[in-house]
């Protein structure tokens, strides 16, 4: 099916980083992330397609409507993923200073219907790598 066909939206590649690149993805940590995450977009209208972390990122290839402006999504994201983790798992400040789960920056490819197979892929390879 065509992408036009399927309605206004986009897909997006989103790749983010812990602060430090400290090793804080694990076990609970990490499903209690996924859980969070699926959360944050449940309420803001957008569609996480496929997701995956390895020790110290997170990849998301997500879909959402032409409006949604990327940086703000990911300051949700970001924001409130890191708040409800140091709450859930004050432990992480442990490995962290200046209380900052993520580092400020991210990545950010569009996704077209030709690459998102390719890309989908590659997330979930991401803890062979």
């Amino acid at each position: 099916m065509l992408r036009a066909q399927r309605g206004a939206t986009d897909q997006y590649h989103i790749v983010w980083c812990v602060k430090y690149r400290r090793k804080v993805l694990i076990d609970d940590i990490e499903k209690t992330l996924k859980e969070l995450l699926i959360e944050i977009s449940n309420e803001n209208n957008i569609k996480i397609i496929e997701m995956e972390t390895d020790l110290d990122h997170i990849h998301i290839l997500i879909e959402c409507s032409p409006q949604h402006f990327i940086p703000n999504i990911l300051k949700i994201f970001k924001g409130i993923s890191a708040r409800k983790l140091f709450l859930k798992h004050p432990e992480i400040k442990n490995k962290l200073w200046n209380g900052h789960l993520w580092n400020p920056s991210y990545f950010v490819a569009t996704v077209s219907e030709n690459t998102e197979e390719q890309i989908k892929r590659y997330i979930q390879t991401q803890k062979e790598r």
